[in-house]
Parts: C-alpha cells; structure tokens; sequence
C-alpha cells in the first residue's frame, strides 16, 4: 500500500507540471480543500503532510464533522498551514488520475466505491475516515470514526510535529501538548 501511494507521488512529479500555489494564510476560515490530484501537484513545489477525509454523501457522522470539526477556527489554521487538506468521496464515479494511475469506480450492487477510497482504507470501508499521508504520499495512518475538533487538533499535532517519528507514544504526546480547543 505505501509503495502505492508513493509510487503515485513519484509519477505525479515526472507527469504533472511545475505550477506556483498561493500559500495558505493564518487568517483561513475555511479549509482549503483539493481533490487528490491537486494535492499532488501542489506538493511538487511545496511538500506538506497530507489529510484525506474519506466521506460519502449519505453519511450523518461526516456531515457533523464537516459543520462541526473542520469548521473550527484552530483546525482550519493549523490543517492549511501544515497540510494539504483532501476531500474523497468514496463513492465518486469520476476516475481520479494521477500520473499513469487510474482509480475508477467499481459497482457492488446499488452502490459502489472508487478504488483510491479502497487503497487508502486497505479495504475496511468506515465513514468518516481520515488517512493521514506523509511529504512523500506514504500512509502514516487511517483513522475510521468520527472526530471532535479537540480530539482532530491534538492528532493533527502529533503528526504535524513528527511525534510519531520520534518514538513518542500518543499518551506521552497527550501528557505534553496542550490543545487551545476545550
């Protein structure tokens, strides 16, 4: 699965072009949200983390998130000012594209999901998800469930600050950071 993802990264850098991005700015209040595609090509001339929320269009628990979590001013600021913020809809039937890589729809009845949904959920399909994506599109981790705008803010840090990398466990992160969010 991580060479997957890298390997989309990889490609995207050989076929996609160089373009300026507008940086994002503390005073957001609104996430920037870009399909796959665009974080790809954005991350070639600025490397950042990568936040892909996973959601369909019927599910209640990514509509509260999307009106309660991701519209706090604290998660806006620091999701646009160290990540690319993706939004999935895993039942879209558009073919994502990037580099020579397709992910099409597949049909399962009356429903159906895209592939890139199913590679970045290794299959354990739950709404809302969240998969947290390293600087070169290598999973740090998926996160299936719903998630207040505090409990998003301490992740987004543990991330965000590598803590994950240097061997600190999630309960020690908890212990130290202090999130402005009550």
């Amino acid at each position: 699965m991580q060479k997957i993802i890298f390997s989309l990264f990889t490609l995207a850098f050989v076929f996609l072009p160089f373009a300026e991005t507008p940086k994002a700015t503390a005073n957001q209040t609104t996430i920037e949200w870009l399909s796959f595609e665009q974080a790809v090509q954005k991350s070639l001339t600025e490397q950042r983390k990568v936040l892909v929320d996973v959601y369909t269009d019927w599910c209640g628990w990514c509509k509260k998130m999307d009106k309660e979590t991701f519209n706090h001013p604290e998660v806006t600021r620091y999701l646009n000012q160290k990540y690319y913020a993706v939004k999935l809809n895993a039942e879209t039937r558009e073919t994502i594209k990037v580099g020579d890589m397709t992910f099409k729809y597949v049909e399962n009845g009356r429903s159906g999901v895209n592939e890139l949904a199913v590679t970045l959920l290794d299959g354990k399909m739950s709404y809302p998800s969240i998969v947290f994506l390293d600087e070169s599109f290598n999973k740090i981790q998926a996160l299936p469930g719903y998630r207040d705008a505090k409990t998003l803010d301490q992740i987004l840090h543990f991330f965000g600050q590598n803590a994950h990398k240097q061997g600190t466990s999630w309960e020690n992160f908890l212990k130290t950071y202090q999130s402005p969010i009550n």
